[in-house]
């Protein structure tokens, strides 16, 4: 096994999240003004997500949707909640720079499967389930394949090819790739929806 794989991607996530949040400050500053006025406290969104192992840990993104609920209490559907600036947020991913402090805390890594929900774990198949063999990723091969635009299936079998393959060059090659996704904002939402369906199992 290479010494990126066992000790190496530490290093080189701390490094560049380390970085990348002092080059960062004055834009996650910015945002975080921003939600504060737009829509209020909290400016942060917490969530328990399933880590490395699939032991929860608490993600940390800047809110994109309001607190709107129905006449029973249940929250509304995503479209309704999800405001305009949360739209552009998630268009930018800027929604996602508070995980670089995931990162460092050892949390998640720059690049691994994204952190997907806790109610998920029982569902996976044994090969679904190997995207829990390493730190979850603030991007992925998923991410730059075509985000939200693919299905649970083809995520999940990406997730497992990169948790096969994963390297320094491979990572390197995955973060340069992010850049330009983001720019071209493709695949933020699935087809009919505003984020994602949810998953309910494979057939």
């Amino acid at each position: 096994m290479s010494i990126y794989r066992t000790a190496g991607k530490r290093a080189f996530d701390v490094t560049l999240a380390a970085a990348a949040l002092v080059a960062l400050s004055p834009a996650l500053l910015a945002v975080a003004l921003a939600v504060r006025l737009g829509m209020g406290r909290p400016v942060l969104f917490r969530q328990l997500r399933p880590g490395r192992g699939g032991r929860p840990f608490e993600l940390l993104k800047f809110r994109t949707m309001r607190d709107a609920r129905d006449a029973e209490g249940r929250p509304l559907p995503d479209a309704e909640r999800l405001t305009g600036f949360g739209k552009f947020l998630r268009r930018t991913s800027l929604d996602e720079l508070p995980e670089l402090w995931n990162v460092l805390r050892g949390d998640m890594s720059l690049v691994g499967p994204r952190p997907l929900l806790m109610e998920y774990l029982p569902l996976y198949s044994a090969e679904q389930a190997r995207r829990h063999e390493v730190r979850p990723g603030m991007t992925g091969l998923a991410q730059v394949s075509g985000r939200n635009a693919l299905t649970w299936e083809e995520k999940f079998r990406l997730d497992a090819r990169y948790v096969e393959h994963y390297s320094l060059p491979l990572d390197m090659k995955l973060l340069m790739q992010t850049v330009r996704a983001v720019v071209t904002a493709r695949g933020v939402s699935a087809e009919g929806s505003a984020t994602m369906p949810r998953f309910t199992g494979s057939r």
